[in-house]
């Protein structure tokens, strides 16, 4: 048995006061935090498959012009045909003038970009596109024009 030898005097139980951290709680807690999170960060990404394009441009003739599609602020829609020329369309008539325009045997494989206005309803843009996948054309391009100055 050990008995204190000097100081103040005390009862026979008293430890006196211990000065000494305590971490292992501390540290334990931690261990386990960071086991916790080395399980949970793998599962909490998302994968999104994306189709890049190759790093040099395909080779092909240029000689067709892109086909293009308008849509105004009041609600019109323009199908381009050829370099300068387009068609007043509409959303049931974007199933026969798209064919036209691009000329092609296959025309859903061909990629048809989109530029409205800039205040045109996001329902009307989207509008277009789900009736450009309901006729088969997925490829579709989006055109930001930059017209103002600034």
């Amino acid at each position: 048995m050990a008995a204190k030898i000097g100081g103040g005097g005390g009862g026979k139980f008293d430890l006196g006061q211990n000065s000494d951290m305590n971490v292992t709680p501390f540290v334990d807690v931690m261990l386990v935090l960071l086991i916790i999170f080395m399980v949970v960060a793998p599962l909490a990404t998302v994968s999104i498959r994306l189709d890049l394009p190759p790093a040099t441009p395909p080779k092909n003739d240029n000689s067709k012009p892109p086909t293009f599609i308008s849509i105004r602020d009041n609600g019109e829609i323009y199908v381009s045909f050829g370099k300068s020329a387009t068609k007043l369309s509409s959303m049931d008539g974007l199933a026969s003038d798209l064919p036209a325009s691009l000329s092609v045997a296959n025309p859903t494989n061909e990629r048809i970009f989109i530029r409205a206005d800039a205040h045109v309803r996001y329902r009307q843009f989207m509008d277009v596109i789900n009736q450009l996948q309901r006729d088969g054309y997925y490829k579709i391009g989006l055109i930001a024009e930059n017209l103002g100055g600034g």
